[in-house]
């Protein structure tokens, strides 16, 4: 028997337990790698609940503040500026003194018109006490009638010199007065536009001072003719109510809805409303632009929600409902009003009704939301 050398077995020996090591691990299988389930974290949204709750109809406009009265002061004789008896933006009161233009031709004209009037009064006066006596003769037969009939006629022409006389002397009067100019109207006056030591000449249309009504005062602005009749059949009831906002939303004031203009405008198709306001507090000033709230009425129990609620698609408006497991419903509603950050529905969701007003854009059907808390703000909206 032949042997075979170490060597030989040694390599023999590897040989097969390489073998055995390789077909247990073709045929042992592998471990199975721990099932994985990858659940999608919630959606984080903030929510608010439908409530019902009266809402009053506004209609919402841009107006301008506008002066009931601005008159501009002009002189209405001729005359040197002798003084200025109010400062520049000073509240004046009609009936104030405002600038004195030198009554001293006025004065001597209306002195001469008066004497006039006195020596011509005094000839009518001889003339009737001639007449008298002239009519005493004519009854005795002591004179011609003619010679009566003169005098007469002489009593009926010193009478009309006596009236012309007298209007005279009223001209001078108004014009000594009109040297004395006072404020037409309560308000601010403007700037100054002719100082005193200069010459103004009446008629020329020289304006020395424009006085502006700062109370009460005018908001205009304009609505669309769709809602005119709406706005007139409730104005018809009471005047309406109005309020007067800055573009802040800050409040300026409140008034009431004085009239209507008479005709819409056919480029805007628009027509042009006038609000009456206190104006106490000098806060609308003219010129001013102003946001406008003309409330025209009152929803009763109206379903509402915060209008962030309210999103807009190719179908028309819809919000996102949250049921009692925290699943999210896409629900088309039908929003008849948006104002001061509420949406009024009349259709697709119920007081009651849990809405999501921010994190719409991460959602769709029968996504599981997180509702949390509304972050704080710095100031409320308006």
């Amino acid at each position: 028997m032949r042997v075979r050398p170490r060597w030989a077995l040694a390599a023999t020996a590897i040989a097969l337990a390489s073998a055995a090591a390789y077909y247990e691990t073709r045929h042992t299988p592998m471990e199975a790698a721990p099932a994985r389930q990858s659940e999608e974290a919630a959606v984080p949204v903030t929510a608010a609940v439908v409530t019902q709750r009266d809402v009053p109809i506004v209609v919402h406009a841009l107006g301008t503040v506008q002066p009931i009265e601005t008159v501009n002061v002009q002189s209405r004789v001729n005359g040197e500026i002798m003084q200025a008896f109010f400062t520049q933006g000073q509240v004046v009161k009609k009936g104030d003194p405002l600038f004195l233009i030198d009554p001293r031709p006025y004065q001597a004209a209306l002195d001469q018109a008066q004497a006039q009037l006195e020596h011509d009064q005094a000839l009518l006066a001889e003339a009737r006490t001639d007449l008298a006596r002239y009519q005493t003769l004519l009854k005795e037969n002591s004179i011609a009638s003619q010679q009566a009939a003169d005098q007469q006629y002489v009593v009926q022409q010193d009478e009309g010199t006596v009236k012309l006389d007298e209007a005279n002397v009223e001209a001078d009067q108004l014009n000594l007065t009109y040297a004395h100019i006072d404020a037409p109207a309560t308000g601010i006056a403007g700037a100054m536009q002719v100082d005193p030591g200069n010459y103004v000449q009446a008629g020329a249309g020289t304006t020395l001072v424009t006085i502006t009504q700062i109370s009460p005062i005018y908001v205009t602005f304009p609505i669309p003719e769709t809602e005119l009749d709406e706005v007139r059949a409730a104005q018809n009831k009471a005047p309406l109510d109005v309020r007067a906002l800055s573009h802040e939303g800050k409040p300026l004031g409140e008034g009431k809805l004085t009239f209507i203009n008479n005709q819409v405008a056919a480029t805007t198709g628009t027509i042009a409303l006038y609000a009456t306001f206190p104006n106490d507090n000098e806060a609308l000033w003219p010129g001013r632009f102003v946001t406008v709230d003309l409330v025209v009425g009152e929803r009763k129990n109206a379903v509402t929600a915060p209008v962030g609620s309210v999103m807009s698609g190719p179908q028309g408006d819809y919000v996102y409902t949250i049921s009692a497991d925290n699943v999210v419903q896409r629900v088309p509603v039908l929003v008849v009003a948006r104002q001061n950050g509420v949406a009024v529905f009349t259709k697709g969701v119920s007081p009651g009704d849990q809405v999501v007003v921010n994190g719409q854009y991460n959602l769709e059907n029968g996504v599981k939301v997180a509702i949390e808390p509304p972050k704080a703000t710095a100031s409320a909206a308006p």
